[in-house]
């Protein structure tokens, strides 16, 4: 069994986004920018803006924190983001999720300009990578599990590979990213018969529904498994979906958790924020 080792990937990535990023600036004189919005005093968005801040700035990327009061109208956050979309200074923009109720999320997103959207989630973003044309920006999470396997030279293509999950951040952007590198998708959910035998026939394994899924003696011997859950268990210990202990023997390659994908999705976010489209 092979640990696949986000930490160290992630740090590999970043060492090469940041050479990047003296490049662009030796070349173009610009700076990459990223800006990002959060709303309210959610503890962990407050972590997670506070840790994309500081790893943008290691690298040589300008970031940008704006904050709003809980109570913010939605008219008020549209227009902040149209004054972003139009400044020429600003390279990228993200809005930290999730937003207060009386918000529209989905309004929010799709203000965002599509050169600017590095958390690959506008319309845009999202039809070009359906139809398999490249878009402006990856979904990070996704994004970096395709870093991951590429890393450890995990074939995907004429993989039969199985997704478990189908939320907008991480499955369908998941599926769609490795159906077109030519592997054979079956996206689960909650609907889904049989997942069981599904998990056992897979050469590779995605998991990203938050609750413990995948078991012992469930997966295919050596094949891959990607644990993109992270929560914390009834004794406050950090887990994920697969039941590590049990599933570890089983298969050629693994990713902790955490360690694994969660570095990764940093790195990716990175990699998204050092490029200039505008």
């Amino acid at each position: 069994m092979i640990l696949l080792d986000g930490k160290k990937t992630s740090e590999k990535i970043l060492k090469k986004v940041k050479f990047n990023v003296e490049k662009t600036i030796n070349n173009t004189g610009r700076v990459p920018h990223l800006v990002v919005i959060i709303v309210g005093e959610n503890p962990a968005s407050q972590i997670y803006v506070r840790n994309k801040k500081n790893t943008a700035e290691k690298i040589g990327i300008k970031s940008t924190v704006i904050e709003f009061p809980e109570n913010v109208s939605e008219k008020n956050l549209l227009k902040k983001i149209a004054e972003l979309n139009k400044d020429n200074d600003v390279t990228g923009i993200l809005v930290q999720l999730p937003l207060p109720k009386h918000i529209n999320k989905n309004n929010i997103v799709q203000a965002i300009a599509p050169q600017k959207d590095v958390d690959g989630f506008t319309p845009e973003n999202v039809g070009k990578l359906a139809i398999g044309i490249e878009p402006y920006f990856y979904p990070a999470t996704p994004q970096g599990i395709i870093m991951l396997l590429d890393e450890y030279k995990i074939k995907i293509e004429g993989a039969d590979i199985l997704v478990i999950g189908r939320s907008n951040i991480v499955g369908r952007p998941m599926s769609q990213m490795l159906i077109n590198r030519n592997a054979t998708v079956t996206t689960a959910h909650s609907y889904t018969k049989d997942l069981d035998d599904k998990i056992k026939t897979a050469d590779i394994v995605i998991s990203a529904v938050g609750k413990k899924i995948v078991r012992c003696k469930m997966v295919k011997k050596n094949s891959v498994i990607v644990d993109v859950g992270i929560f914390k268990d009834a004794n406050g210990k950090l887990t994920g979906d697969v039941d590590f202990e049990y599933v570890s023997p089983s298969c050629e390659f693994i990713s902790p958790v955490p360690g694994g994908v969660g570095p990764m999705t940093i790195a990716s976010l990175m990699y998204n924020a050092s490029k200039v489209y505008v």
